[in-house]
């Protein structure tokens, strides 16, 4: 990557008030403000709030590899109608990014400033959807960050061993339909990049199963939330880079680490 290229100016802070105002709920308290875009193009696409929206987080997936590895994307896109450059979060790593995603607020605000997964304290997403009567859900692996930062509320947490079956959960709570915010984490491109590279084909074979996930999950979408206005994400938390032994990392003030994409998908009820 070159030395010379910048850092986003938009920021994960601004998540939280996106998914918030597309719902039409005030936002945390303290939280940065929208995304003005993913606002207009919701106002233009629903016919009021949307009742529905679906955050597919999966991890570490850097802006520079959707620069590079474009085709590989190309399934997000055609579910999709926005491509956000977003700035992570410093340190860029799990916990710490994720809670700026869903409070709003930067690491010595919520308060996790390093690799450890305490619950936060600070207002929530999540808090803000169980005041205004609404119903969210996490869907992640045991002890990785999304399992345990946002604990202690008043919601439904599904916590299972594999990544399989935390997608097959998310697929049946679709087809249920009984929540207003649905979450759900994907670490493992994050963990296979870590193992063998970012750019390995077992990472990129990683890659392409989020993108099969998301795609799984936008098909579900149409099919059992027809009668709703729904948001769906794929917002991954930070970047990664390569180090010695083609290993992969992540945590600095980089723009390979720090650099991210968002997708925003707007899908009217029929």
């Amino acid at each position: 990557m070159s030395e010379q290229q910048s850092l986003n100016s938009l920021c994960i802070t601004q998540v939280a008030a996106t998914i918030c105002d597309v719902l039409g709920v005030t936002p945390p308290s303290q939280a940065a403000a929208a995304l003005p875009i993913v606002k207009t193009v919701a106002q233009q696409s629903f016919h009021q709030s949307a009742d529905r929206v679906f955050m597919y987080n999966p991890d570490a997936i850097a802006l520079w590899l959707y620069q590079k590895y474009t085709p590989l994307f190309h399934d997000v896109m055609k579910h999709t109608q926005l491509a956000l450059p977003l700035l992570s979060v410093m340190p860029s790593v799990t916990p710490v990014c994720f809670g700026s995603m869903y409070t709003g607020v930067m690491p010595a605000v919520h308060g996790i400033q390093s690799y450890i997964k305490p619950v936060i304290q600070q207002e929530t997403v999540f808090d803000v959807l169980l005041k205004n009567k609404k119903k969210p859900c996490i869907v992640s692996t045991a002890n990785d960050s999304l399992s345990m930062i946002f604990l202690e509320r008043e919601m439904d947490y599904f916590i299972y061993e594999t990544i399989e079956e935390c997608n097959q959960k998310a697929l049946a709570l679709i087809k249920e339909d009984q929540y207003d915010f649905i979450l759900l984490y994907n670490g493992n491109f994050d963990g296979t990049m870590h193992r063998y590279g970012p750019e390995s084909p077992e990472a990129l074979a990683a890659l392409e199963n989020n993108v099969s996930t998301f795609t799984s999950v936008a098909e579900a979408i149409k099919m059992y939330w027809s009668n709703h206005d729904t948001l769906l994400g794929f917002a991954p938390d930070h970047g990664c880079h390569r180090i010695d032994g083609d290993l992969g990392s992540h945590g600095l003030e980089m723009p390979e680490d720090m650099n991210i994409i968002h997708f925003y998908g707007f899908i009217p009820h029929q």
